[in-house]
């Protein structure tokens, strides 16, 4: 196994009041940042290691879907994002595209993060190692795939619009949500697999339900007016029309709504972090 820097652990665990401070988490996470790169690329490279084309299938893999959706949902069932009968096939497709990154950024980390513990166990109980840079190595890699396929559909956006809107510079706002969202369920869903090895199995039927759920091939303004309230429960909903109004729409976040999930979001990712903190000392005896 090759030599990975930890970090010296005090006698004494820092109390739960550290941990709920988000400084404190940030300014641990930033301590570890070398740490953190190292552990993205490999998540990145290991995801394809000893295949031909390599990273290549971060972009092949989400195109394969996007062609797979776009012929059952656009071309088949004729499904439409708005009102509009003069939208065709190419803007369901972006639409579609664009909802499919960040579902993938998301199920890919929740998913992984159910058995990142039982995956790293050299980690756990022969090195004094920061475990909870794991799941935001995993994060990472997922946004460095995204990316890739964010680069192929711009160039489509831009060209169906003809201009390239202000309000895409507005679109990393939308991925703080997101990004938050995701790594405080990784924190608990990580931890949670430590101790119970088979959550593995509800979490894949959970995130198949999610995906319809979600408006990732349909817009909010799709479902019934009176189900719109019950759907802005799921804080991807937010995350989805935002990222689309940003993108493709030209138009900025709703603000409220951005401002509440964002809040919600925030919350998660440091009682995420908390629970993972406080039950990591007992991973090394169940493992």
């Amino acid at each position: 196994m090759n030599h990975v820097p930890g970090r010296t652990i005090s006698s004494h665990p820092p109390s739960a009041a550290q941990f709920m401070n988000p400084v404190e988490m940030l300014k641990c996470l930033y301590a570890s940042r070398e740490l953190i790169r190292q552990f993205t690329w490999r998540e990145v490279i290991g995801r394809y290691k000893g295949t031909y084309f390599g990273v290549i299938w971060s972009v092949v893999n989400p195109l394969m879907m996007l062609l797979v959706y776009s012929l059952v949902f656009g071309v088949i069932l004729k499904a439409r994002f708005g009102n509009d009968p003069s939208q065709g096939n190419l803007y369901f497709a972006m639409n579609l595209f664009c909802g499919l990154l960040l579902y993938e950024v998301f199920s890919g980390c929740v998913l992984r993060a159910s058995t990142l513990i039982l995956a790293n166990v050299s980690y756990v109980k022969r090195v004094v190692f920061p475990l909870e840079i794991l799941p935001v190595a995993v994060l990472g890699a997922n946004l460095f795939n995204a990316a890739l396929g964010f680069a192929i559909l711009l160039p489509f956006i831009i060209g169906y619009s003809l201009k390239f809107s202000l309000s895409m510079f507005l679109f990393p706002l939308v991925l703080i949500p997101l990004c938050a969202l995701t790594l405080g369920l990784s924190w608990f869903l990580a931890s949670l697999g430590a101790f119970v090895r088979d959550i593995g199995q509800p979490l894949a039927v959970f995130i198949q339900l999610f995906f319809f759920i979600s408006p990732i091939i349909f817009p909010l303004a799709a479902t019934p007016e009176s189900l719109r309230t019950f759907m802005r429960l799921n804080p991807f909903t937010t995350i989805m029309e935002d990222a689309r109004a940003t993108l493709i729409l030209g138009e900025p976040p709703q603000w409220e709504w951005w401002a509440l999930v964002t809040f919600f979001s925030l919350v998660l990712m440091q009682l995420g972090y908390v629970w993972f903190m406080k039950s990591k000392r007992a991973f090394a005896d169940v493992i």
